[in-house]
């Protein structure tokens, strides 16, 4: 026994383990996401939901990213506070989902990236954009592209 071992505590009968967390990437469906014990060790089907949460999170990050709940016209104070909500709740689902890749488990790494990279196309690439071509985006008030020059 080393001096640091002594002021170790024993562990009592009964008592969990001490789980460390790992500071370098690794795979495996024996990690904790997010809360203490989730999904928990041995359980597939636990980890798989777990990921799927977290693929949800990245997706749903992306969604509230290109929303707009107000409109034109509407009043000032209430649109302000309609937007800021939206990304009050945006910021703290995308914290939630950098907190589960800290986890530094390659499967929630890859979901995380998956969720992100889905949402975007869906919802802030112009894939599935309904406008009817690059005339309509420049006419938009709020539009981020240049007027066209004919």
């Amino acid at each position: 026994m080393n001096g640091m071992d002594k002021d170790m505590p024993m562990p009592m009968p009964g008592d969990k383990p001490m789980t460390m967390m790992l500071m370098t990437f690794f795979w495996g469906k024996n990690v904790e996401i997010l809360f203490s014990g989730w999904p928990g060790y041995g359980h597939l089907g636990m980890y798989l939901l777990a990921l799927f949460f977290v693929f949800a999170l990245a997706v749903i990050v992306e969604f509230l990213s290109g929303i707009r709940p107000w409109k034109q016209g509407s009043n000032r104070a209430v649109a302000g506070l309609a937007q800021t909500g939206v990304h009050a709740l945006r910021v703290a689902l995308a914290y939630l989902v950098m907190l589960a890749v800290m986890s530094f488990n390659v499967g929630v790494l890859i979901v995380a990236i998956a969720g992100h990279t889905l949402g975007f196309l869906v919802f802030g690439s112009q894939v599935f954009r309904r406008s009817g071509g690059q005339a309509e985006l420049n006419e938009r008030p709020g539009s981020a592209l240049p007027p066209m020059k004919c």
